[in-house]
């Protein structure tokens, strides 16, 4: 038994218009990750196939774009595929590109600070303020 209906056709078709264009698309994960690259397949199962892929980590201020070359990704951790201009600038002014050492110095402070006040939060239970 199929559910796929008409609507369903015309989702595949405009997706398929990025096959094989020298247009980089944008595919947000379930886990809040932003990888970049070249459509190179899909599947009705929302499956990618990326070539030149690279996972774009922004902290603050600071991103950087790791290389990760041709990049399967299981359809059920995809949460939106949008198109990137290649005319214009892909991140505001104020942004700066460092290398991947700095940038995953970044994420294990910023990922040590949320984990020090969650700690304080649980410590501060007992404390009722209502």
């Amino acid at each position: 038994m199929s559910w796929a209906g008409p609507e369903d056709s015309l989702l595949s078709t405009s997706l398929a218009s990025y096959l094989d264009r020298r247009e980089k698309l944008l595919v947000l994960l379930r886990d809040g990750r932003k990888l970049l690259g070249l459509l190179r397949s899909f599947d009705q199962f929302a499956n990618v196939v990326l070539e030149g892929a690279c996972e774009r980590v922004i902290v603050g201020d600071l991103y950087c774009d790791i290389p990760l070359g041709l990049y399967v990704i299981r359809g059920e951790n995809v949460v939106l595929i949008g198109e990137l201009e290649l005319n214009k600038e892909e991140l505001p002014p104020h942004m700066t590109l460092v290398p991947e050492a700095e940038i995953k110095r970044a994420q294990k402070a910023e990922r040590d600070a949320s984990d020090l006040k969650g700690s304080m939060r649980k410590r501060m239970e007992f404390l009722d303020f209502d």
